[in-house]
């Protein structure tokens, strides 16, 4: 069955997308990545997404519009990609509703009528608020695809994804959370004095030096010493939140840039060494920063860091074909939580489904749930 993933994070830079053909056999999903890519965002569209953002302000007006035009933007991607049997649309989350470390409600934008307007095929969309409704964090979901990656690897081992926020599963004990900003705040920082978008290649960062000071104000973050499972995003890590806590050192923006890393390399490294992981399989847009990664390295040199590459996972597209995977359960009948990881009181079978052109019409539900996976080439 081929499926088609769509995702957007807390980057909120564009849209990934992945077909992976999914088959499986004795208790083993085999998938065959035919394609990943990236759509990013009209500007005019991102800067609408950010102005929504909290801590701003916004209407119900400018809610239906983004979901819209968000719908829109993620069916012109869809359609990039040719014809596929399914399409597993995660959307744009716009707020995650946290209160007293429990997460009360989620929302993603991007009507999947669009997607499936355009494209014909049955779209599976809005997958978080069915965990949340079951008492979980609704995040992270793409445990449930690193558990099966994990289950062949020797030692303890884990998988980091680091996007906007960072995030970790723990294959030996069942959990993931995120352990806090990824790129969040860097992003903001190069966004407020330039412009941009993001540090490319961390290039600023290594031009600047670490600011003990900051960092450590940084360090005292009370999220960081909360148990799991917990979830976070730009609700506290947004750039109101970076002025407040950066102003008064008054850095210059390779100095900042380059405190902000290390603060991400050690709130992940922290996480490492607590769990004694020896291998961490890791993926997103983080990877691609050797500042990052070299600062991470240095902090868990006795852990093994492999880009999720190593294991047929394109390190960029790993939540999208995570959300491709997700389809599949659904279609499939299969939940694709872990309650250990999300909080939730069990796992559960995720999204909604909109129909096609045609009849709607599914595969056989199955029983048994895959035991591992794998990934081939083409």
């Amino acid at each position: 069955m081929r499926v088609l993933g769509l995702m957007s994070g807390t980057s909120h830079d564009g849209i990934d997308s992945a077909t992976v053909d999914w088959s499986m056999a004795d208790g083993v999903l085999t998938g065959v990545v035919e394609h990943t890519g990236t759509r990013p965002y009209e500007r005019e569209l991102r800067e609408r997404i950010l102005a929504a953002l909290p801590p701003n302000p916004t209407d119900m007006a400018e809610v239906c519009r983004l979901d819209t035009l968000i719908g829109q933007a993620f069916a012109d991607a869809a359609e990039q990609c040719g014809p596929v049997d399914l399409v597993c649309s995660h959307g744009q989350t716009l707020f995650h509703w946290v209160e007293n470390g429990r997460v009360r409600g989620t929302l993603q934008l991007g009507q999947p009528a669009w997607i499936a307007e355009k494209t014909g095929a049955p779209v599976v969309s809005d997958l978080r608020v069915r965990d949340v409704s079951a008492g979980g964090q609704g995040a992270p979901l793409v445990s449930y695809f690193d558990l099966l990656l994990l289950a062949g690897l020797p030692g303890a081992s884990g998988a980091l994804n680091l996007g906007g926020i960072a995030n970790l599963t723990v294959r030996d004990l069942g959990i993931a959370y995120d352990t806090g900003p990824a790129s969040a705040l860097m992003d903001a920082a190069v966004s407020a004095a330039t412009g941009g978008s993001f540090d490319e290649n961390g290039r600023l960062a290594a031009a600047g030096e670490i600011h003990e000071g900051l960092l450590r104000d940084l360090l005292a973050e009370p999220y960081y010493r909360e148990l799991p499972p917990k979830t976070t995003g730009k609700e506290l890590f947004h750039p109101g939140y970076l002025a407040r806590m950066a102003s008064p050192y008054g850095l210059a923006l390779p100095d900042l840039l380059a405190t902000l890393t290390a603060l991400t390399a050690e709130t992940v490294a922290m996480e490492i060494r607590r769990h004694r992981l020896e291998t961490v399989v890791v993926s997103g847009g983080g990877v691609r920063n050797p500042v990052l990664i070299d600062m991470l390295c240095k902090r868990v040199p006795e852990a093994r860091i492999l880009p999720s590459d190593e294991l047929g996972v394109p390190a960029d597209a790993k939540e999208a074909i995570a959300f491709s995977l997700f389809g599949w359960l659904t279609a499939h009948g299969l939940p694709a939580t872990v309650a250990g990881c999300t909080g939730a009181s069990g796992p559960r079978i995720l999204g909604t489904i909109t129909p096609g052109r045609g009849p709607l019409t599914l595969p056989p539900s199955l029983q048994d749930a895959p035991s591992r996976l794998i990934f081939v080439g083409r």
